[in-house]
């Protein structure tokens, strides 16, 4: 399947899925400027064009959560196939013909998102939260729990190899439930749609959990 209408104007374009429902996507948003979300990889060029060509719509923005290849491979693919502003981490260093448009910190403001500092799995990694929709992309600060050969439709943190610092990757899911939102868009497994802030907080805060070291403030409650 191409992609998946998952909300009202909001697309899920899943380039490919390989061994354990590991997913490569991107996601395309129908907003006063059309806003695509990361590009998958440089293999799954066609498959990503092939996707936002068939939801009709034409990218005039494009925003990279972080530089690993299987979000960054399809950038210049996308910058020769439409008119987009391109938007990526202050701290992302990544190969492209073109260079960004616009480089961003935390707490930036782009159409509909705004900026959320995530590290841990990557230095660079962004998420991006629309709290009036109640909707968070966090970048790759999350996995669904079906990558590891868990149930869909909960959570996981992304596996160790490809990850940093599991410390700081743990301190980030804290940091997330200080946004209001019901669901979740992921890069790699299955998207938590329903109840995603509960979901998260059981797992983030699990019976027996020692107290928190993490200092970003008191933890919301979903609206």
């Amino acid at each position: 399947m191409p992609f998946e209408e998952i909300f009202p104007g909001v697309y899920d374009i899943t380039c490919l899925t390989t061994e354990g429902n590991n997913r490569y996507r991107a996601y395309l948003f129908d907003d006063d400027v059309p806003t695509l979300i990361d590009c998958a990889r440089r293999d799954t060029t066609d498959a990503l064009l092939t996707g936002i060509e068939e939801t009709g719509l034409s990218p005039g923005r494009l925003i990279i959560t972080h530089g690993d290849g299987d979000h960054v491979g399809g950038f210049d693919a996308v910058v020769d196939a439409y008119n987009v502003e391109t938007w990526a981490p202050m701290e992302s260093d990544f190969p492209s013909m073109t260079p960004p448009t616009h480089r961003y910190q935390e707490g930036v403001q782009i159409g509909r998102f705004k900026t959320i500092h995530l590290p841990g799995h990557k230095d660079d990694n962004y998420g991006l939260i629309d709290e009036k929709a109640g909707i968070m992309i966090p970048g790759d600060a999350i996995s669904g729990a079906d990558q590891r050969g868990l149930p869909a439709g909960q959570f996981h943190l992304p596996p160790a190899v490809h990850t940093i610092n599991l410390n700081q990757a743990e301190e980030t899911l804290e940091k997330i439930l200080q946004y209001n939102f019901n669901s979740v868009l992921l890069f790699h497994g299955s998207n938590v749609l329903v109840d995603a802030y509960k979901k998260l907080d059981r797992y983030v805060n699990f019976p027996g959990k020692p107290p928190s070291s993490y200092k970003g403030g008191t933890p919301v409650s979903p609206k």
